[in-house]
C-alpha cells in the first residue's frame, strides 16, 4: 500500500475529539456519561435564522456563491463590526469561509514560510499549533499561569521575540481559559506587532459571551496588520452550519482567497444567507445572546464554586463557556486523572495536555444547569 503523507503521519489528533469519541463509545455501550467535552452551545438557533435558512431553500439560494462570500453576508459583516466595534472594513477586506477554523488555516498558510515562528500564549487552542505545523511554522509557547486568571504577560511575549518571529496569535475570550484580556494587554501585544512588523491574529468568536466588564477588539489597536477571525458558532449557536470569516487588510484576504478557491471554493450558501439575517436583524439576535449570556453566566457561577468547594482550584473566567480545573488532587498527569474522571465517575473532560495546561483539564459548561450539578456530585463522590 502507498504510504501515507509524512507531514499528515505525525500530525497529533485533537484530544478533544478523542475523549469526546470516547465519551460517546461509553453512552452508545449504556454507561451514563455527562459530556463537558465539546465547545458546543445547547441552545437552538434563534427562530428568525432558522426561518431565513428555509427562506433561502424556498427561494433558490442553493447555488455557487463566490469564492469568498456573498456580497450580502460580506457587507453585514463590515456593517456588525463598524456598529459593534468601531471598525472600518470594505467587503474587500472580508473573507467567508467554512467556519472560523478554516479562516485561521487559510491564514496560516497565506502568511508562514518553512520555519517562521508564531507566538501563541498558553493555555492555547489545540488547532492553534496543528495548522502552524502544516504550514511549516514553528509554535512558540508563552505561558499564562492560573494564578494571573490566564492572562498573558506582555513582557514575556516580547521576550519570546526573535528574527524568525512572523506572527503573535491573541484568543479572547478565551478557549480553553475563558480569560478575557485586559485592554491594555491586547494594546501592548499589538504595540508589539507594530514595533517588529509582525502579523496579529485576533480569534474573537466568544466575543458576545463576556460576562463582566467590555469587550475589546485587538484589531482596534493594529488594524493595518490584524487579521479579525470572528464566526456564527458561538454567540448565535450556529455551530452545524460552518460559517466563519477573516476581516484585514486586502492583499492578506486575497491571497487567503486564492488558497480557498482551490480547496474548497464558498461556504455553504444557505448558511451564509442565514448568517445575513442573524447580523442585520439586531435586535432579536441582540436578545437571543442575552439570554444566552445569562444561562452561561449562571452555569458558570454553579461549576466554579462547586470545583473550588471540592479542592480543584478553578479560576473564574470572564467569557466563553469552559473552566481549566486543577486536577492534580486526583493525580498529577492530567490525562490520567482525566480518563479517572470518565472511566469512575463517568463524567468526560479534555486533559490540559493539548491546551499546554499541564494538571489542568478543560470543561465546558455549555450543557444544561442539571448535567452540571449531576457532575459536580460525581466528581465528589470519586474523590471523598
Amino acid at each position: 500500500m502507498p504510504t501515507i503523507s509524512g507531514s499528515i503521519a505525525k500530525l497529533k489528533a485533537s484530544s478533544t475529539v478523542a475523549f469526546n469519541a470516547k465519551a460517546l463509545e461509553m453512552k452508545r455501550s449504556g454507561v451514563d456519561v455527562i459530556a463537558m467535552t465539546a465547545g458546543e452551545p445547547d441552545f437552538q438557533p434563534p427562530e428568525h435564522v432558522l426561518e431565513a435558512a428555509h427562506e433561502a431553500i424556498r427561494s433558490g439560494m442553493t447555488k455557487y456563491t463566490a469564492s469568498e462570500g456573498t456580497r450580502e453576508l460580506r457587507q453585514a459583516i463590515v456593517d456588525k463590526h463598524a456598529r459593534e466595534n468601531d471598525l472600518t472594513y470594505t467587503p474587500e477586506q472580508v473573507i467567508v469561509s467554512t467556519g472560523g477554523k478554516q479562516v485561521l488555516y487559510n491564514a496560516f498558510m497565506a502568511m508562514l514560510d518553512p520555519g517562521d515562528e508564531v507566538i501563541v500564549p498558553s493555555p492555547y487552542w489545540v488547532s492553534y499549533p496543528a495548522q502552524i505545523e502544516l504550514a511549516g511554522g514553528v509554535t512558540v509557547g508563552v505561558a499564562a499561569s492560573a494564578g494571573e486568571g490566564f492572562i498573558p504577560d506582555p513582557d514575556a511575549i516580547a521576550a519570546a521575540i526573535t528574527p524568525r518571529t512572523k506572527a503573535i496569535v491573541v484568543n479572547s475570550p478565551s478557549n480553553p481559559t475563558g480569560a478575557v484580556y485586559p485592554d491594555d494587554v491586547l494594546k501592548r501585544i499589538a504595540d508589539l506587532c507594530d514595533e517588529h512588523d509582525l502579523w496579529l491574529l485576533s480569534d474573537e468568536l466568544y466575543e458576545h459571551i463576556v460576562y463582566e466588564g467590555d469587550f475589546t477588539s485587538t484589531a482596534s489597536h493594529y488594524p493595518e496588520r490584524t487579521l479579525l477571525v470572528h464566526g456564527a458558532s458561538k454567540g448565535y449557536a450556529l455551530t452545524g452550519w460552518r460559517i466563519g470569516w477573516g476581516c484585514g487588510p486586502a492583499p492578506l484576504i486575497k491571497a487567503m482567497n486564492k488558497l480557498q478557491g482551490q480547496v474548497t471554493s464558498n461556504a455553504n450558501a444557505v448558511a451564509q444567507h442565514a448568517t445575513r439575517v442573524a447580523l442585520d436583524e439586531i435586535e432579536l439576535t441582540r436578545a437571543f445572546q442575552s439570554k444566552t449570556r445569562a444561562a452561561y453566566k449562571a452555569r458558570r457561577d454553579v461549576i466554579v464554586t462547586g470545583l473550588n468547594d471540592l479542592g480543584l482550584r478553578t479560576p473564574t473566567p470572564q467569557g466563553a463557556f469552559y473552566v481549566m480545573a486543577d486536577l492534580t488532587p486526583i493525580d498529577a498527569d492530567e490525562t490520567v486523572a482525566a480518563t479517572t474522571l470518565l472511566e469512575r465517575a463517568h463524567v468526560a473532560v479534555v486533559p490540559g495536555t493539548d491546551f499546554e495546561a499541564p494538571g489542568f483539564a478543560r470543561l465546558s459548561y455549555a450543557t444544561s444547569m442539571e448535567q452540571i450539578e449531576t457532575a459536580l456530585e460525581r466528581i465528589k463522590r470519586l474523590l471523598d
